[in-house]
């Protein structure tokens, strides 16, 4: 009689502890042994996600393994080298792909890159914040685009103080014509004297 133990791993790090200890131990395998088997056949998938199935003769105790394929979300976090998608798709973007590198993935996960398959992880891609076929060059464009904005702003905005600066002129002169008004107050002051002294 068989028993199926099915575990997701870290490629090439799985350990005794839960679940995979707890869930061989009654079974009466060598479970040091089992670990052992299972992070060879992972190594090469080391930092995914990796389903497992350990199938045990509960009679003779011989075990084999069995891989299953990472996730397509893990093989694209592996792809794009980052920690996880993002929380937010709609708003914020974590990573671009290559078209190239999407055929890729689908491969490792289905064994193949056709469109059905290119288009499942796409899927997932847009599921993750993730863009396809986007890259620098979007990046770039947009950058111009900004700079042209802030550059006609800027534009603009020198445009429209220049004539601040040419009203600000004539309003402080007749601010300096204030000394004219006071000598005419004086003279004519001087004048109702004047007129004061026949009396």
């Amino acid at each position: 009689m068989e028993k199926t133990i099915e575990v997701v791993v870290e490629g090439g790090k799985a350990t005794a502890a839960p679940p995979l200890g707890p869930a061989l131990g009654p079974l009466g395998v060598n479970i040091t042994e089992v670990v052992d088997d299972i992070n060879e056949k992972t190594s090469e998938l080391e930092g995914m996600k990796v389903p497992v199935k350990v199938i045990v003769d509960t009679g003779t105790k011989d075990h084999r393994i069995e891989v299953g394929k990472p996730s397509a979300s893990a093989l694209i976090i592996k792809e794009l080298n980052i920690e996880k998608g993002s929380s937010l798709p709609g708003k914020d973007r974590v990573g671009d792909l290559t078209n190239a590198q999407v055929k890729k993935i689908a491969k490792a996960k289905f064994g193949s890159d056709d469109e059905p398959h290119v288009n499942q992880i796409k899927g997932t891609c847009r599921s993750m914040g993730i863009t396809i076929g986007e890259g620098e060059v979007t990046e770039e464009e947009l950058k111009a685009a900004e700079e042209h904005k802030e550059q006609v702003m800027e534009e603009g905005a020198e445009a429209g103080e220049a004539p601040a600066e040419g009203e600000g002129e004539p309003e402080e002169k007749p601010a300096e014509g204030d000394i004219p008004e006071k000598k005419g107050e004086k003279e004519k002051k001087a004048g109702d004297e004047e007129e004061g002294k026949p009396e």
